[in-house]
């Protein structure tokens, strides 16, 4: 007699203890903007930014008399939230035929699932990955699912009059640029610099902004051409302080994929959403008439700026 094993696969372990999740892209954007201040909460549908303006004329003193002059305007911008759900429908019974039946409770009805603090991890931070992107490349008119939930900033800054075009003769050498190199990549990023408004580039939240691929070429040219006076602020692949000045560049996952770059203040960002951090609130519960178990979120987000003309945009042409 011997051993009849040909139908069976070879054997490979699998720790069923452990699950271990993939890395997800973090929603920086968000977070940039909660530290300035800027979180709208209670925006059911959509509020206003109020901003108010004003000038100054001086004349001539050492007189009597009145001659008014001067005006005090008031203007808006909107927020409009996206309105988003998150559902899944769970069968633990599906993995009764893998090797995840260890880690099912004995028994044949189950009112939850195996590795649940992993799973709604992953869930959480999977929803901050595509709200990272959405908040810059959001597109109300757009057929992917995960993007037209509401405008993002690279479409209501692109639509804004006053914004700064820094894709230009006198700010970036040689522009307009239809492609970013390791060649032109470092004129680019000066170019920006250049052309942030006077008025606003010295304050201390003004920063520039690019996705990650973007910010590598960026790094990488200023390795190869040994500017080695620049320093980095946390990962290599994070922010660092432009060369020769005090602001930070920052490169943003919501950003991957455009090779856009922007220049603008942290204070100029706004987050609409009808309560704080509730794309970060789930529930995960047991459908008994289903027989499944079932994950839910809900929540509200927009955003936009307030100052069209404090912004810098660099689009390749």
């Amino acid at each position: 007699m011997s051993f009849s094993i040909s139908s069976l696969n070879n054997y490979t372990k699998e720790n069923e203890a452990s699950l271990v999740t993939s890395s997800v892209l973090g929603a920086k954007t968000a977070a940039l903007i909660k530290s300035a201040g800027n979180v709208m909460v209670g925006v059911k549908s959509a509020e206003t930014i109020n901003v108010m303006d004003t000038d100054a004329f001086f004349q001539a003193g050492g007189t009597c008399g009145w001659n008014a002059s001067g005006t005090t305007s008031f203007t808006q911008r909107t927020v409009t939230v996206g309105k988003i759900k998150v559902q899944e429908a769970l069968c633990p019974k599906a993995l009764e035929a893998k090797y995840l039946q260890k880690a099912l409770p004995t028994g044949s009805t189950y009112d939850s699932i195996p590795f649940e603090q992993d799973y709604s991890d992953k869930k959480a931070k999977t929803i901050a990955a595509q709200l990272e992107t959405s908040i810059w490349q959001g597109d109300t008119t757009s057929a992917n699912g995960n993007l037209n939930k509401f405008d993002g900033l690279i479409k209501l800054i692109g639509a804004a009059s006053g914004v700064v075009d820094a894709n230009v003769s006198g700010f970036v050498s040689g522009a307009p640029l239809s492609s970013i190199t390791a060649a032109n990549v470092v004129s680019l990023f000066d170019g920006v610099y250049k052309a942030i408004p006077a008025k606003v580039v010295s304050a201390d939240d003004m920063v520039i902004v690019c996705g990650t691929d973007t910010f590598r070429t960026y790094t990488i040219a200023l390795k190869n051409a040994n500017m080695f006076n620049y320093a980095f602020d946390g990962k290599a692949d994070s922010e660092f302080v432009l060369p020769g000045t005090p602001i930070k560049v920052i490169a943003l996952n919501g950003l991957n994929g455009t090779n856009d770059v922007y220049a603008l203040r942290l204070s100029n960002m706004f987050l609409g959403t009808d309560l704080l951090n509730e794309e970060e609130k789930f529930e995960i519960f047991f459908a008994k008439e289903a027989d499944s178990v079932r994950f839910m979120a809900e929540f509200k987000i927009g955003t936009n700026i307030a100052f069209p003309d404090e912004v810098v945009k660099f689009i390749l042409s």
